[in-house]
């Protein structure tokens, strides 16, 4: 039986797990009727966009592994208007913690991205401006995006996960999943070419 691998557009709230010990908390289980898949890499409860999800375990822990520096890509909505400075710590590296992330991809958007509204709305505060950022990393530490942008001084306010390497949200609205195509697979597997299966990769 070939593995199986999917795109999700996460909404905002839904925990990143299949259970949850807390009653009315929603969780993958209420968007994803595929059984046996889980997420490669996770995505906080408070951010949207992005997961794939695959019962391929060598894939997963590649795609989760910060060595092998997949691509992600993500909108970051920040309160205040940064600063080229700001922007170019961001694309040097910044200490978080006691860590010192590597450097990013970091640039000013002169528009408000086309994204679906998100439910609840970021709180309007008509003192205090907001900007949106777009951020590659290739690395996935745990709230990094938050905290880089913490650290140079513009904290985030709605994070949304647009591109995992040459994966994209393109036809995909919050709440909704499609499996992988085959051209996908083939992209996919060729950038972690140690977990490719011949015989049970691509779908039929």
């Amino acid at each position: 039986m070939p593995y199986r691998y999917l795109v999700f557009h996460k909404p905002y709230g839904v925990l990143c797990q299949f259970s949850c010990p807390e009653p009315g908390r929603q969780t993958l289980q209420d968007f994803i009727p595929v059984p046996g898949v889980y997420p490669a890499g996770r995505l906080d409860q408070d951010s949207e966009g992005l997961l794939v999800l695959t019962d391929d375990g060598a894939l997963q822990h590649r795609l989760t592994t910060p060595k092998f520096g997949h691509r992600r890509t993500y909108l970051a909505q920040v309160e205040g208007l940064p600063t080229e400075a700001a922007l170019m710590s961001l694309r040097q590296g910044v200490v978080i913690q006691d860590y010192h992330t590597r450097p990013a991809e970091a640039r000013l958007l002169a528009d408000p991205p086309d994204l679906p509204p998100r439910d609840p709305p970021i709180r309007y505060r008509a003192a205090i401006p907001t900007a949106w950022l777009e951020l590659t990393l290739t690395e996935g530490k745990n709230r990094q995006v938050r905290r880089m942008t913490a650290a140079v001084g513009y904290p985030t306010l709605r994070l949304v996960r647009i591109a995992f390497g040459a994966l994209t949200l393109q036809g995909l609205t919050p709440g909704n999943w499609r499996p992988l195509t085959a051209a996908e697979q083939r992209t996919l597997l060729a950038s972690t070419p140690s977990t490719r299966h011949a015989d049970r990769s691509l779908q039929r």
